[in-house]
């Protein structure tokens, strides 16, 4: 069937065939402060994210909901609690995860669509980032937590 040589010409080019270009492009090789990287959760470099986000489907709510984390928190240069956030993604996402405060778990590279998995991935921990516009509508996302 082939099989066999479509999977040797996508190790070679690509860390996954679902995954797209964006894991194999991810900065994780070419970009790790000072050498080393085993067993450091350094941006760029883990498998797995801890996350919690926020979905709206309109533009001027996303944008809402982060004016109130950027009153509370951000413009003080404050991190945004989990527990804060939940309560933005509760009332504000339009995602199933908004009952749970946005909480999406951990999660690993490649299984969420590009733009998503980009922020995730570079977001530092316990950061939220800006939002941003991806396949599903508006977010931005707390990161909570990398690992190997």
């Amino acid at each position: 069937m082939g099989k066999d040589s479509k999977a040797k010409e996508s190790a070679k080019g690509k860390s996954k065939q679902s995954g797209g270009g964006s894991a194999a492009e991810a900065p994780s090789k070419g970009k790790s402060k000072g050498g080393g990287g085993s067993g450091k959760d350094e941006l760029g470099t883990c498998t797995y994210v801890k996350a919690r986000h926020v979905l709206c489907e309109k533009q001027g709510r996303i944008n809402d909901a982060y004016k109130k984390l950027q009153d509370g928190w951000l413009n003080n240069g404050d991190k945004v609690p989990p527990a804060e956030f939940a309560k933005v993604a509760a009332e504000f996402s339009e995602c199933p995860s908004g009952k749970k405060g946005g909480d999406l778990g951990w999660f690993p590279r490649g299984k969420m669509a590009g733009p998503f998995q980009e922020v995730a991935f570079s977001t530092p921990v316990g950061s939220t980032s800006a939002p941003f516009k991806s396949t599903h509508g508006y977010h931005f996302i707390l990161v909570e937590g990398r690992k190997n």
